[in-house]
């Protein structure tokens, strides 16, 4: 069984962030949920990112690392999207992780301080023609990372949605997120 503290992408805890958390409780794990936003979702993806803007990426980072404090730190991380930022930075930068899954987005490693830390798995999922992922820098940071580090993997669906394993949202992909599902959950069964 692992820990896990999973951070939402930028249109909030929608109900397809929690089923996900749900699906790995299921599967025996321990999974905490912050709400970065305060209850608000959004609709659409410009919706959440301006919101994201509003409150400032620092902000995020904040509320990601004080959602933390108080838990253990043999943790797993996993960001959607957005969520990446802190849960990559408290993967990083915070002793103890145990793993961590960037979900549709990656950062790289230089942001928050330098080389990911030996020891600590990293899987990385994103759809192949997905413009957020593809074009904004993402795939070339997940290429870097894996280049760089011996416990990190990329996988690469088929498709251009962003928020893909959401099943709240219109860009859901049942088959990808499905796949994906069962990837991360064999990563969560060889954490130790």
């Amino acid at each position: 069984m692992a820990e896990i503290l999973l951070f939402h992408h930028a249109q909030g805890l929608t109900p397809g962030v929690r089923h996900f958390a749900e699906l790995l409780e299921r599967a025996g794990h321990r999974v905490h949920v912050p709400d970065l936003y305060d209850g608000q979702t959004f609709d659409n993806l410009d919706e959440g990112i301006g919101n994201a803007q509003k409150i400032g990426f620092g902000t995020i980072l904040e509320r990601g690392r004080a959602a933390a404090e108080g838990l253990p730190e043999d943790l797993v991380y996993v960001g959607f999207s957005l969520g990446v930022l802190p849960a990559q930075l408290l993967a990083q930068t915070r002793a103890g992780a145990r793993g961590a899954l960037l979900l549709h987005a990656a950062v790289p490693p230089e942001e928050f301080g330098g080389a990911w830390p030996k020891g600590v798995p990293v899987q990385i999922h994103g759809m192949d023609a997905d413009p957020s992922f593809v074009d904004e820098g993402d795939l070339e940071a997940a290429r870097a990372l894996v280049a760089s580090t011996a416990d990190a993997e990329l996988f690469l669906y088929p498709g251009d949605g962003h928020l893909f394993t959401d099943d709240s949202l219109p860009e859901y992909d049942e088959q990808a997120a499905a796949l994906l599902t069962e990837r991360v959950l064999t990563f969560l069964a060889g954490i130790r």
